[in-house]
Formats: structure tokens, sequence, C-alpha cells
């Protein structure tokens, strides 16, 4: 059974979700969501043989929301997962993130791969530094209407989302699924800046079956405090740009695995298939070609569960030299 509590890590409090007992794999959610979106995977890596570990990441659920949009960069994100491990008394983990998770997880990877005996990311590839800072890069090449660029404007978007944030949230994951028409379309990540982004995303009458009400009461109770927090991470591009300066040309050297739907619109970014072909050059360690996963949009473990956990106990148990 999962259970809950708060620890202190690196200045903050996180809540978190705990099950099982064994090597320590820590689940990192992205955005919007919280710890609820592993609940399938729980159950099944706890009878693997594993400790399952999801925290509400900084600015999400339960743990503390930080004010300063500064406080939100990488090097804090990593320093969170660091904190972490060793606040559950462990010196190593695994690591597996979703979305923003997933760039959290191949960070930690990458600046402390002492701690990390296996690390994955579901549908975000390593998002390996660029030559350009990524929010102007993507402001010049799309006039302002990419979606990192909305979010990056202090309280509009934190605004727009908070107005009804239940509606918000059900656009939100119905639209980037693969249940969704069009699911995958680069222009589905163009906002309109005068009627922002819900404006033109699909609320369906009836949820798709990888999603409840239930669900979606949890999720909705998670942003009582807003959406801040999490926006913040995106204004922080620019600025982990900068800070990862040291790590630029650097490749991820514990073991990994990637994962991804093919009607996910990440992977249609610009550069992404091409960054997605080298990475077995990127990741020395990589254990296998990526892993495709037909029909399945943005929501990678909530859609497609069993897939995702039949990849996830095969990586994680697999021998180690």
């Amino acid at each position: 059974m999962v259970g809950h509590r708060t620890v202190d890590v690196n200045g903050i409090r996180l809540h978190i979700a705990e099950e099982g007992e064994g090597p320590l794999v820590v689940l990192l959610h992205g955005f919007p969501e919280s710890w609820h979106s592993w609940r399938h995977q729980f159950g099944p890596l706890a009878a693997a043989g594993f400790r399952v570990v999801a925290p509400d990441q900084r600015g999400y659920g339960g743990s503390d929301h930080p004010e300063d949009v500064a406080a939100y960069s990488i090097l804090h994100l990593v320093g969170d997962v660091v904190g972490l491990i060793h606040a559950l008394g462990e010196e190593r983990a695994f690591l597996v993130g979703h979305d923003w998770g997933a760039p959290v997880a191949w960070h930690t990877a990458l600046l402390r791969p002492d701690l990390v005996r296996g690390v994955a990311g579901l549908s975000v590839a390593p998002p390996f530094r660029g030559k350009r800072p990524p929010l102007r890069a993507m402001e010049e090449r799309f006039g302002g209407r990419f979606y990192w660029n909305y979010f990056e404007r202090p309280g509009v978007a934190d605004a727009e989302f908070a107005r009804d944030t239940r509606t918000a949230l059900r656009k939100f994951l119905y639209s980037a699924s693969g249940d969704a028409p069009g699911a995958g379309r680069p222009e589905s990540t163009l906002v309109d800046p005068a009627g922002g982004w819900l404006t033109n995303m699909t609320d369906p009458e009836v949820l798709p079956d990888w999603l409840t009400e239930q669900d979606l009461d949890e999720l909705t109770e998670s942003h009582a405090k807003g959406f801040t927090g999490g926006l913040n991470w995106y204004r922080n591009l620019d600025r982990n740009w900068e800070l990862t300066a040291p790590w630029h040309g650097a490749v991820v050297t514990p073991p990994a695995l990637y994962m991804y739907g093919d009607r996910d619109l990440v992977p249609a970014f610009p550069g992404a298939r091409e960054r997605i072909a080298r990475l077995p050059e990127l990741m020395p360690n990589l254990r296998r070609e990526p892993i495709l996963l037909p029909g399945c949009g943005h929501w990678t473990q909530q859609e497609r569960p069993a897939e995702v956990n039949e990849a996830l106990i095969d990586f994680l148990t697999e021998p180690r030299n």
C-alpha cells in the first residue's frame, strides 16, 4: 500500500509517496502533474522487489512552493533529488522521469553519476545543452508563440489555468494524449497570445479510458495552490542553459533507457527526432534502442502502464557489471 509523508530536502519540505522495500527507485513527474501520475507503477515495481518513492517536486502538490523564480533552476531540482536520496538513507538510486521529470533525471545522472544506478526517461529525451539559450531561440523561431514563451510571461498562463483548474487540467490531459484527434502535431505547441493556450484545446465529453474522474479530482486538488510553481521551471530555461555551461558536450554515463509515444507532441519539437537518433552516442550505456509505443500520446506511464511497467522492470532487474 502506498504511504505518504514529508521529508526535509535541500532547504525545503517535499511530500513523498512510497511503497515497497529493496533498491530505491525515484519516480519524477512532469507538468502539470504530481506523484499521482505514477499510480500504476507503485504496485508492480514494489512487487518486483524495489523501494518506490515519488515526490511532489518543488512547486507542486503537498511540497513547498518557493516564491523566488530563481529557486526553480535545474541545479535546485537536481539538488532536491540528491537530497531526497540521502534523506531516505540511501547511497544510490534508480531514477525514472516523465516530461519535466525526465530532464531532472537526465541531469542528475549527468551531474552526479555516482548516485545513479540507472536512469530512464519517458517522452523527453536528454536535453543536452544546445548552442543558444532555448527561450530566446524558440521566441525567434516562432515569433513568441511557442508555449515556453507564453509560460515565460509573469502571471499570464498562471491566471489562465487557475480560472478553472479542473477544466484546464482536463483539457491538458486529453489534448496531449494519444486519444485526441491530431495528437502529436507540432502546431499544437503554438499559442494565440491574445486568446491563451486553452482556447483551441478540446474539452472531452467523456474521459479516455486511462483517466478517471477520481484521477482528475486528485490532480485538481494537487493544484490548489495554482500553477506558478510548475511554470517557474520553464522560466528558468535560459538560466539553466547558462548554469550548465561546464557540462556542455558531456554524456550521460549510467545505464539508460528511453521510451516515448508515437503520438506524443514532444518528439515533434524542432531537433527532437535528430537527438533521439543520436542517443546511442550521447548515452554510451543506453541498454536498448529507444522504445516507441504505438498510439500513445504524451502521458506515457498513464496511457500505457502495462508496457511501461514491463520495460522498467526489465531495465531495473537486468544484470549490472
